[in-house]
């Protein structure tokens, strides 16, 4: 079992150690985890976010699975970069499994940022844009394709007290990956 371990982690101070714990924890649940971080990257090279981006595609390309952080990542929803991961490897069949450590609803998370008004029956942000309110923790397609391709989203009851360290809901998500 190959695991894609996506998320917003690679952006942490500590990001080599979150990879190497999930990494770990996969090991203990008999699986191989791969980490984005782990891609042999030349940072400085005038191609480096191309060479990222291959790096990212081939290991997707070879792991039957993704785990995906989806706690928002500076706004209300999940990071856009792991938002893409999760859809291409959904779109290739693969299993897709995915948390939230942030159990806010996504509307109450906009409202955090911004005015929400009903406007004709229909919320809309303090720029008249809807804003989508089904009552779930992201947006519909990150939701569904969780609920189709693999698992519902893990998210805790309440809050961690640090939302990017607390690996439970990943390691909740871990023992739903081994089930399968």
């Amino acid at each position: 079992m190959n695991i894609y371990l996506a998320g917003p982690d690679v952006f942490l101070p500590n990001a080599a150690e979150i990879g190497r714990q999930k990494v770990a924890l996969c090991k203990r649940y008999g699986a191989h985890g791969f980490f984005p971080l782990d891609n042999a990257i030349d940072i400085n090279a005038g191609d480096a976010s191309r060479q990222i981006f291959h790096g990212n595609e081939a290991m997707m390309n070879h792991c039957d699975i993704i785990i995906a952080n989806l706690t928002p990542f500076r706004g209300p929803s999940a990071d856009a970069g792991t938002v893409f991961e999760l859809g291409y490897m959904a779109g290739h069949g693969k299993l897709c499994f995915g948390y939230c450590n942030d159990p806010t609803l996504y509307l109450d998370r906009v409202r955090r940022m911004t005015e929400v008004t009903d406007r004709d029956g229909h919320l809309v942000d303090a720029d008249g844009l809807t804003v989508e309110n089904f009552g779930l923790a992201d947006n519909l397609m990150m939701i569904h394709a969780l609920d189709l391709y693999g698992a519902p989203m893990i998210v805790p009851r309440e809050a961690s007290n640090d939302l990017w360290q607390d690996l439970t809901s990943f390691e909740a998500c871990l023992k739903l990956a081994a089930s399968y």
